[in-house]
């Protein structure tokens, strides 16, 4: 058995390895070059940002636990990893939105499009939407903070708010609530508007030239792919979680509830790193200066 948590250990290791240097080499080669300091590409370095800060939540103390004896993390710990967990995911959901409507400003109105999307708007768009998920979620911190706890075993393999919430020995119909209307703002939300900025977009398509579809699907693709990944991935987590099949091995659960924590973050810089040329030839040209 402790040579299984070792084999476990040494792959969650590499995850995030692969993790951290995938990510970091598609913001180094959008920070290093000018010319992909453009909204398209300072949005998808801040998706690939973000991936850093869920990562760095969950693999650290996943991989402490896999070389100890005993799977333990302290309560600051515990509801510091629920809190980065659950920002990660609202973050991811609200910078993909973000994108989504720059692809709409891009493709439906592209002669303002530079005039709209400036660098200052780019940035405001970012502090908002990060600023949106924090607020959101501050406030369910703090009502998970405020409950009392009557036990200390998580079935999970990290912390998350309703793991902590049910072990609370008061009444939690207020977390139930909140909890409820910030998956109405965040799960919900997110996803209904990058579905009508899309609308917009296949409508103009339909009535364009050939080309202007063409183009316009090459430039789409990635992000379409990244928004199919992630939100399938967190409907997993929360159908798992809420209903807990027991017909599902520990083990399949196990893996199930942690894909939206580990695909995304390795998915994301090869999917922009490698489908959008300009970023491709630039990582290529970083790495040959590097090696």
């Amino acid at each position: 058995m402790t040579e299984v948590r070792y084999v476990y250990s040494v792959i969650t290791l590499l995850g995030f390895l692969i993790i951290v240097l995938s990510n970091s080499a598609v913001i180094s080669t959008v920070v290093l070059h000018k010319s992909l300091q453009e909204p398209m590409y300072i949005f998808i370095s801040v998706l690939c940002l973000n991936g850093l800060y869920g990562s760095s939540a969950f693999f650290p103390n996943l991989f402490v636990n896999l070389i100890s004896k005993t799977q333990t993390i302290s309560y600051a710990g515990c509801v510091t990893q629920v809190f980065c967990i659950h920002t990660y995911m609202g973050g991811e959901l609200a910078i993909l939105s973000v994108m989504a409507y720059d692809r709409y400003l891009c493709i439906c109105n592209p002669l303002r499009y530079t005039t709209i999307m400036s660098l200052t708007m780019v940035q405001k768009l970012v502090v908002s939407a990060w600023l949106y998920i924090i607020g959101l979620f501050t406030v369910h911190f703090v009502l998970t903070l405020r409950l009392p706890l009557c036990d200390s075993s998580i079935l999970k393999i990290y912390c998350d708010n309703w793991s902590v919430v049910r072990l609370s020995c008061i009444d939690t119909t207020v977390n139930n609530i909140y909890g409820f209307f910030i998956t109405a703002l965040v799960i919900v939300l997110m996803p209904v508007l990058i579905f009508i900025s899309y609308i917009q977009i296949i409508r103009v398509c339909l009535k364009a030239s050939k080309d202007f579809r063409a183009k316009s699907l090459q430039t789409c693709t990635p992000h379409l792919v990244t928004i199919t990944n992630f939100v399938a991935n967190v409907l997993f987590e929360i159908l798992l979680h809420r209903f807990s099949p027991t017909n599902l091995s520990y083990e399949l659960r196990t893996v199930m509830s942690v894909q939206f924590l580990v695909v995304p973050p390795i998915l994301n810089p090869l999917i922009y790193g490698l489908k959008t040329k300009e970023i491709r030839l630039k990582l290529m040209k970083l790495m040959s200066i590097v090696f």
